[in-house]
This record gives C-alpha cells, structure tokens and sequence, in this order.
C-alpha cells in the first residue's frame, strides 16, 4: 500500500489555469493502490489534534473534516539512474477503475458530500 497523506487547513487541483476540486480543513491523500483496508486506514488516520489540543489524537472522521483523494500511481516509480521507470505501475485503464472504485468505497465509508476527488485523465 502506498499513500501520501497530508493534513491541510486547505487544498485543491488546478489543471490548465481551471480549479478542479477543492476542500477545506482535512487530508489530502496522493493515491497508489490501495485497498479496502487503505479506506478504513486512511479515514482513521489520527493525525488532528483533540478539543483539548492534545495532538495526534483525532481522525478526519471524528473531525468532520474533508479529504481529497488525488490518482498518483507513478509513485510506483523506480529510479534506473536518472531515468524513472514505471513498469511497476498499475496499468492506465485498469487504474482509472480501481481510482473509481476506491472513492466509492470513501464516500460508502463516509460522509459522500466530505470525499473529493481527481484523477490525472480529467
């Protein structure tokens, strides 16, 4: 499983000059593959702190807070010298799918109106 994951007061995707998506207070995760276990990791991820300001103590979740969920499948990159090599990486066709298919499970898992998303074929 690889995921990067960001807490934000704020985020968004801009492609072309056009905002794309945008959230408020949350986590911004930069997707690889990722599992229905990734769904239950991410959303409960402690990473905010508590009402009284103990830290790493609450998760988006118990929060109500947003998340955008950015496709980066070229994390599965392998440096061969100076060159990236992404043979590693899920196939377009089938990661556009399995992109689909994770944020689905988010919105199952969550609150819908709180997941964002974008995937690099917008």
């Amino acid at each position: 499983m690889k995921a990067v994951v960001q807490r934000v007061t704020r985020a968004s995707v801009t492609v072309g000059g056009e905002q794309i998506s945008t959230i408020g207070r949350g986590i911004c995760v930069l997707l690889d593959e990722e599992t229905e276990e990734g769904v239950r990791k991410i959303l409960n991820l402690r990473v905010f702190e508590d009402e009284s300001g103990k830290h790493w103590s609450k998760s988006v979740m118990d929060k109500q807070y947003e998340v955008l969920c950015i496709s980066q499948f070229t994390l599965q990159c392998v440096l061969k010298g100076n060159k990236p090599d992404f043979h590693l990486a899920m196939p377009t066709e089938q990661a556009e799918g399995f992109y689909n298919s994770f944020l689905e499970q988010l919105r199952k898992t969550y609150r819908p109106e709180l997941i964002k998303g974008f995937s690099g074929s917008h």
